[in-house]
């Protein structure tokens, strides 16, 4: 495989909008070195680890696989590597997960073949393909080179980049393909089951391109979505100054069951009717929030803020509560508190008692910028609902 061959290829995979986290054992090493050695590898390579102890593997994969070079673990991989890619990507940008994990000639003869299995996932697809090596044909570099290839080639495949590839592979070699399809339902029954982080609408048409930029989050339930929920977030981003603004709708709540894959598709539809981002995910609990969405500024009202800093929800722990909230302010979350009825009497964050160290990390928005006591509570019940 030519040199030129290899460069158009990276050149075109870090062209395309997908973003990737790899990870790699036991070969494909030259991979990461092409990726990484053409300029414009920030735009698509987010994190590339190689777990090559058997003790780095079980840390990566949270268990002992029942083979380490196996398609099954590649493809655990691939979902692993897909779900941080989510959480590493720019909100709304297509993610790539890369699972490689092969057995190839070593120092000592193998008993077994020489082998690797890959996998790459996206939202709607998942593509494995186990390779067996003829002995004795190649040496460790030149498996590996090959190795590499495949695996540049699968990218280039995930990325939906047109390269003309001619196979290294001989007759005595063995490879096959599978690819499995994923409709919306799939991956939505995945979130829900906690196989996947999140899912992200990007219905606003307003672009972002920096991976680093703040998120300003407004989380609920959003049922119905309100002009409430509109008008907060607004006033919260222009008190942020910059940030992407994004909804965020937890399939999974804390005291009830998790919504069903229909009732988050109707909920989404909301979002995309007024052309804002919506965020899905499975986390109901905000220092959860915070670990999936560092840095973010969370837009909450003063009723979510009473409940925030009430021993009641943290066992009646005072001690539990400031550790669970200083692990939030630690990712470098703040959160935007705008005033809510509470107990039938109108709130605003001054009216709370926020212990010394937290002080910092609430911020006020300011009634006279926002002040609507309109509740989906309130619209489902004048609906009989």
């Amino acid at each position: 495989m030519t040199e030129a061959w290899i460069r158009g290829v990276v050149e075109a995979i870090h062209a395309s909008p997908i973003q990737a986290v790899i990870y790699l054992s036991g070969g494909a090493s030259q991979a990461i070195g092409w990726l990484v050695s053409v300029p414009g590898a920030s735009n698509t390579v987010l994190e590339s680890v190689v777990p090559y102890s058997r003790m780095s593997m079980i840390q990566l994969l949270g268990k002992i696989p029942s083979h380490f070079v196996s398609l099954q673990t590649a493809e655990d991989m691939a979902l692993l590597a897909y779900s941080r890619a989510l959480k590493l990507s720019t909100p709304g940008s297509p993610v790539l997960g890369v699972g490689f994990t092969g057995s190839l000639a070593s120092t000592r003869p193998k008993l077994g073949d020489h082998r690797f299995h890959l996998s790459t996932r996206t939202s709607d697809r998942l593509w494995t393909s186990t390779v067996t090596l003829s002995k004795g044909l190649r040496t460790r570099e030149q498996e590996d080179a090959l190795s590499s290839q495949i695996l540049l080639k699968a990218i280039a495949n995930a990325s939906k980049v047109q390269a003309t590839f001619v196979s290294d592979l001989t007759e005595s070699d063995a490879s096959n393909e599978c690819e499995k399809q994923f409709s919306e339902d799939q991956e939505l029954k995945q979130l829900i089951n906690g196989q996947i982080c999140f899912k992200v609408y990007p219905f606003s048409s307003v672009s972002h391109t920096s991976s680093e930029e703040r998120k300003i989050i407004l989380s609920g339930s959003f049922n119905p979505l309100h002009e409430g929920h509109l008008k907060l977030m607004e006033v919260a981003a222009s008190i942020c100054g910059n940030g992407y603004p994004c909804f965020e709708l937890s399939a999974v709540n804390a005291d009830k069951p998790p919504l069903s894959v229909s009732q988050i598709k109707d909920r989404v539809k909301q979002f995309e009717e007024v052309g804002k981002t919506v965020i899905v995910s499975n986390q109901p609990f905000f220092y959860k929030k915070a670990e999936l969405f560092p840095g973010s500024a969370f837009v909450i009202g003063a009723d979510t803020a009473a409940r925030l800093i009430n021993t009641k929800y943290y066992d009646g722990d005072y001690g539990k509560m400031i550790e669970i909230l200083m692990g939030c302010k630690r990712t470098g979350c703040t959160f935007l508190v705008g005033g809510r009825n509470v107990d039938g009497v109108f709130k605003v964050l001054e009216d709370f008692d926020i212990p010394e160290v937290l002080k910092d990390m609430f911020v006020p928005i300011p009634p006279e910028k926002f002040r609507m006591d309109i509740s989906s509570t309130d619209i489902r019940e004048s609906r009989g609902l």
